[in-house]
């Protein structure tokens, strides 16, 4: 017969397996897919999806292009000291990562119609 306190931890171990699933499932983002949105995607549910655009611009015929900033750009700089120690010259070494952007075109009935993903 099982008592409290070898069920106990036992039920403990099984919610501490159940919750890391959870979790990482959760942490996991699904990828879109832009092609198969094309003509079944509108401009308010973009609004709604990531936010206001941080550029756009309507065009004469009705159609709107709007831009998404998706990730910042960065730049990281490290010095490496030189062959003989701190008293003699280093050089440094420098990475850019440009900003992500995303630009989807909508026609006039509000639709999209093209999207492209750029680096500036």
């Amino acid at each position: 017969m099982k008592t409290a306190s070898t069920v106990a931890p036992f039920c403990l171990r099984l919610m501490a397996c159940v919750g890391l699933v959870l979790w990482l499932t959760g942490c996991a983002s699904m990828r879109v897919d832009w092609g198969t949105r094309i003509g079944h995607y509108t401009y308010d549910q973009a609004v709604t999806d990531m936010g206001p655009p941080d550029k756009q611009a309507k065009l004469n015929d009705g159609t709107v292009v709007a831009e998404w900033l998706v990730d910042h750009g960065y730049t990281y700089a490290y010095s490496n000291p030189g062959p003989y120690g701190p008293f003699y010259p280093s050089y440094v070494s420098t990475y850019t990562a440009p900003s992500r952007y995303m630009r989807l075109t909508f026609g006039p009935d509000g639709q999209l119609t093209a999207w492209k993903r750029f680096y500036k």
